[in-house]
């Protein structure tokens, strides 16, 4: 088992929701690796949580990484789920379409898990967060 590529699918996830032009109409830069002292308004999205399992074989180590990406609106936000939703399927469009360059390793393959919509903060915010499984060779 190696959690040796994790950093490098992080940053890999990032810069490629940042550099996306679709999510960078829909928010901005609003988009966190590390959230801010303050919480954004409006909607945003978050890496989250990261489980890692091992998935070596015979011919070289690799590891299988479970990711959740979160979007998440503020109180402040009127538009309910469907703004939120559509920001969602942009990361999803982003992610599954394009290609993720790793500092270490390679992307064998990236597929979406699923995704859970739910209301927070009282009811009053939205947060859909996804899951996506990475396969990285570090042959």
């Amino acid at each position: 088992m190696s959690y040796a590529a994790s950093v490098a699918l992080q940053a890999a996830v990032y810069q490629h929701l940042r550099a996306d032009a679709v999510l960078a109409d829909l928010v901005g830069d609003a988009i966190f690796d590390a959230m801010p002292a303050s919480v954004p308004s409006g909607i945003y999205v978050s890496l989250g949580p990261e489980d890692a399992q091992d998935a070596g074989d015979m011919t070289a180590a690799g590891s299988r990484h479970d990711f959740v990406v979160s979007i998440l609106s503020g109180s402040d936000e009127s538009d309910g789920f469907g703004a939120v939703k559509q920001v969602a399927a942009a990361v999803s469009d982003a992610l599954e379409a394009g290609e993720l360059l790793l500092d270490r390793g390679y992307m064998a393959g990236l597929w979406f898990l699923r995704a859970r919509a739910r209301r927070v903060e009282n009811g009053a915010a939205r947060r859909v967060d996804l899951t996506f499984r990475a396969r990285i060779d570090l042959g």
